[in-house]
Formats: C-alpha cells, structure tokens, sequence
C-alpha cells in the first residue's frame, strides 16, 4: 500500500507539473499577443490567470474525491474573473475601452480551467483559436476600417509649453489620422482642435485617452 500511495504521489507530481507548463505556455501565447498590441492585461497577466484557474480546479477536483462537488471551488472563479476583467475596462463620458482585454482575460481562466479538469487538447484548440481571432481578425477589423470616420475635437488644457506636442502624440498613439490642428487661447485656457480619420473604436479611445492627461480640463466633440 505504501508503494501503491507514493506512486500515486509521483503520478499527481507529474501530472500537475505538465498542466503547469501547458497553462504558461498557453497563458503566454495569448499575453504575449496582448503584450505587443500594447494592451492592459498582458504576458504576465495572462500567464498567471491560466496558472491560477488550472491550479483551483486541479486542488477542487483532488480535494473533493468523490465525496462532494468537484466543481464547488471552479465555479467561483469565473466570478473572481469577473472583478479582474472589470479593472481593465476603462469608462470615460461615453466611452468604453478595455472589452477584448476583459473577454480574453475570461477566456484564458477558461483555458486554464480545462487544463486542470485534463481537457488538454481542447484546451489547446481553444488557444489557437483565441490566437486566430485576435490576429487574424485584427486584419479583418483594418480591412473594415477603411470606411474611416471623421470627428472634431477640442481639447481644453492648461497653457503649458509642451501640451500641444504631448497631446498630438497621444492622439497619433491611437492610429488615428490627424487632418487638421489648430490651437488659440480662450481665457486661461489653451483650447486645441482636432479634426481626425480613423475607425469609429479609436475615436472613442482617443477620448478615453486625452481625458487621462494630467493638463487637460475638458474634451468636447463636435457632434
């Protein structure tokens, strides 16, 4: 019976280890994605919410034994995901930026719930999937983006030296084409307007954006 225990011991070890190394790997495929796109929840994000689900569920499955729910402790981490992907939507007059981050954020606990219940392959697919979707759609959303938009807007900011060429750089962080800037002085305020071509989502994070520099006091459209 000791020999039988401590190579069931062994098998656990091994096993664990092997879902370990697949839930970074996965974790890291799709953060790494995210990484390079420059996205709030990235490699390391990513890596431990795969590490983290799989562990919870491997610990539920092996602790209840067939004597209660294996799913009890699982069940709550699509909740714990939950308060994790809120935090990296951002929400600002109108605009919401942060929702493919959350969603995949989601996807990835799911991942790394399969890894711990030994689904191991369609954990795997799911990951190329998530891959597909998030690059090879990518394409497709630039493809879709050339029926640009055009919007108007007008910034209002304290008169410091570098706040014009600040805020230009923010803008143009966005992808969004800049056709016209012009800035005067209205009161104590600098007021610069913008006039820009993009696809509809980048307006609204460039809002987002220029809300969350230290000198500006307002942004308005010209809608």
């Amino acid at each position: 019976m000791p020999h039988f225990l401590a190579q069931m011991a062994q098998m656990f070890r091994l096993e664990l280890f092997l879902q370990l190394c697949l839930a970074t790997v996965f974790g890291g495929a799709i953060g790494l994605e995210r990484e390079l796109g420059g996205k709030p929840a990235g490699l390391r994000t990513n890596i431990l919410i795969c590490i983290g689900s799989m562990l919870y569920t491997k610990l539920s499955i092996t602790m209840a034994a067939g004597t209660a729910d294996p799913t009890r402790i699982a069940a709550q981490i699509v909740t714990g995901v939950g308060f994790i992907g809120a935090g990296t939507i951002l929400h600002a007059r109108g605009a919401v930026v942060g929702l493919t981050s959350a969603a995949t954020i989601w996807v990835v606990a799911a991942i790394g719930v399969a890894l711990g219940a030994t689904f191991y392959w369609e954990a795997g697919g799911t990951t190329l999937l998530v891959l597909v979707v998030l690059q090879g759609l990518g394409r497709v959303e630039r493809l879709v983006a050339r029926q640009s938009t055009r919007s108007t807007l007008s910034v209002h900011a304290h008169p410091d030296p570098t706040v014009l060429d600040e805020l230009e750089a923010v803008v143009r962080r966005t992808g969004l084409e800049i056709e016209r800037l012009a800035s005067r002085r209205e009161n104590v305020d600098l007021v610069i307007d913008f006039t820009l071509l993009g696809p509809k989502r980048l307006h609204d994070e460039v809002m987002v954006a220029l809300l969350h520099e230290p000198g500006v006091r307002t942004v308005s459209t010209g809608e």
